[in-house]
């Protein structure tokens, strides 16, 4: 048994494949109409048959209260582990990204919080 999807819930699918692969420079893996959403996935360019991150709308009231919640509470909605946070930081801030915390130590890991503007805060994070 392995991952091979992980999901999250997006405001407005178009709006969050531009962001996830423009900016966060995620590839695009699937692009499949169904109904009035889509099939919509991103990938890691450096593994590209690794786990699929799953753009989904939430138009479901429960997908929707859930992101609105968590994301008052300064949840992050998921985490991206990159090789160096404080170069993630300064990369995504010069390309406009809006960070809800900047690179801090915590122990073992450093982490930063971005808002993905499709109504999530997402935690990038170095293990030291």
């Amino acid at each position: 048994m392995r991952i091979s999807l992980a999901s999250i819930f997006v405001d407005d699918q178009n709006k969050a494949h531009k962001f996830y692969t423009d900016v966060l420079g995620f590839v695009t893996k699937m692009d499949i109409p169904m109904g009035g959403g889509k099939w919509l996935t991103v990938v890691s360019p450096e593994d590209p048959d690794g786990v699929q991150l799953v753009l989904e709308p939430n138009t479901n009231p429960a997908a929707l209260a859930y992101q609105k919640a968590i994301f008052e509470q300064n949840i992050p909605a998921t985490a991206f582990e990159v090789s160096d946070v404080h170069k993630e930081y300064e990369r995504l801030t010069k390309l406009g990204v809006v960070f809800t915390k900047a690179p801090t130590e915590a122990g073992d890991v450093t982490l930063a919080v971005l808002d993905d503007t499709c109504g999530n805060l997402i935690q990038i994070y170095q293990m030291s």
